[in-house]
């Protein structure tokens, strides 16, 4: 029987868990809205498949490689499909961090969106929440639910205390490794051609509120029950998120003379993420300029994406792996480091989260470099031309819409040069 602490804390732990899925929903709506109307439903589902994959690749190898004991600080070997865990609290564990397996999971199917497989999407989700996340999170947390250091950069001192290196920088390095092997959209860097818009801002726009309270469960639900230092936490993420959103509409006002809307959005983004780190580390003023910072980096880094002429469709890169780098190094540059308790100077605390960083870049980027492009030496991981243009809703669900519908009987009588055929037109839709 749990006693009252215990139960408290249970309780506490479930509701971040119930939070942090909320932002499965959140990246759904985020993403759906960012892409183009023929390739919304390829990227719905595809954010609820993830999870399914997720949740099954944790439960099996996920948990054990990132919590079980540890071999020489590289990864775990016990708990393999939970076996041996039976106590309240671990399973409460086991459950929150699923939740975070699965946010990095789904954070690279947006980048990859509107001509990537769905067969080779699910392959790039088994990748990340069997091997590629869990491993990263073994060296910076794993140790940390049986309360000793076990992970090798855990034992030298590298604090991530949400995840922004462990989650938002391990999936934005693998996005990067997908669209660079499989290439930009077509006509996305044309000479006449240009952003591609999303087909839905509102709908974004709701996205990132389901995340912005999704992260209250997120920053918060890693002190493991509720402590003292809560509120500030919860505090410094509000004021780093809304300074982001900000920092990031005086940046596109000043460059580009209008108020756009993605770059406002990443911008919230890229401030929760740059507050994920050094959470509980940082005074509230240092909150605002860590997410106002991380939201200039995230639009500087999307412009030179575009300049490199590589294709992340709602800045995933920029507004995670940029963005995650940044919040963890300013642990050390804005952190106090009586709060740090590794006992390092801040010059030292510097290095070590600079190893961290570096070692998640090599990790992330370089094993899902390599392993994707050998699998697109055998598998295509791209779609064809044609199934690129027709959109990824018909060609790879057979899911169409009214107005699809009423496009391609139009198209029909174009090219047949008769126009006496009648058009079947559905009612009380958007085509009547």
């Amino acid at each position: 029987m749990l006693h009252d602490s215990e139960l408290s804390s249970v309780i506490w732990m479930l509701t971040c868990t119930a939070l942090v899925l909320l932002m499965q929903a959140g990246f759904t709506c985020l993403e759906t809205g960012l892409v183009r109307a023929k390739n919304s439903i390829n990227v719905a589902i595809k954010n609820v498949v993830d999870f399914c994959i997720s949740a099954l690749m944790y439960w099996s190898i996920g948990f054990a490689l990132m919590f079980g004991a540890s071999a020489w600080g590289l990864f775990g070997t016990d708990h393999f499909w939970l076996e041996g865990i039976d106590a309240p609290h671990m399973w409460t564990i086991f459950l929150f961090q699923l939740t975070f397996c699965g946010t990095a999971t789904t954070i690279i199917s947006g980048a990859v969106a509107e001509r990537m497989r769905f067969s080779g999407y699910l392959m790039v989700s088994v990748l990340t929440s069997a091997a590629i996340y869990p491993l990263m999170g073994h060296w910076v947390w794993g140790g940390n639910v049986e309360g000793s250091p076990a992970g090798w950069l855990n034992t030298l001192g590298f604090l991530d205390f949400a995840g922004a290196t462990v989650v938002h920088s391990t999936a934005g390095w693998v996005a990067l490794a997908a669209i660079l092997v499989i290439g930009p959209r077509i006509g996305r860097f044309a000479p006449k051609g240009g952003a591609i818009q999303g087909h839905n801002l509102p709908l974004a726009s709701l996205g990132v509120f389901l995340l912005w309270v999704g992260w209250f469960g997120f920053n918060g639900g890693n002190t493991f029950h509720a402590t003292p230092d809560l509120p500030r936490i919860l505090v410094n993420t509000t004021l780093a998120s809304a300074a982001g959103g900000l920092g990031a509409l005086a940046f596109v006002w000043f460059l580009m003379g209008r108020r756009d809307v993605p770059s406002v959005l990443n911008g919230v983004l890229a401030g929760l993420v740059g507050i994920t780190a050094p959470a509980p580390f940082v005074p509230l003023s240092a909150a605002v300029v860590i997410g106002a910072i991380g939201a200039i980096l995230c639009l500087l880094m999307t412009r030179q994406l575009e300049h490199w002429q590589i294709d992340d469709v709602i800045g995933a890169v920029p507004a995670h792996a940029c963005a995650g780098v940044w919040g963890t190094l300013a642990v050390a540059l804005l952190g106090d480091p009586d709060l740090w308790g590794t006992g390092h100077d801040r010059l030292t605390q510097l290095g070590i989260q600079t190893l961290g960083v570096g070692t998640c870049f090599v990790w992330a980027f370089g094993v899902g470099y390599g392993i994707l492009w050998l699998l697109n030496k055998s598998i295509p991981l791209r779609v064809s031309p044609e199934e690129e243009r027709l959109g990824l809703n018909m060609v790879e669900h057979g899911a169409s819409t009214a107005l699809l519908d009423l496009l391609r009987d139009m198209n029909t009588h174009q090219s047949q040069g008769d126009f006496s055929r009648t058009v079947t037109v559905e009612p009380y839709t958007e085509v009547r």
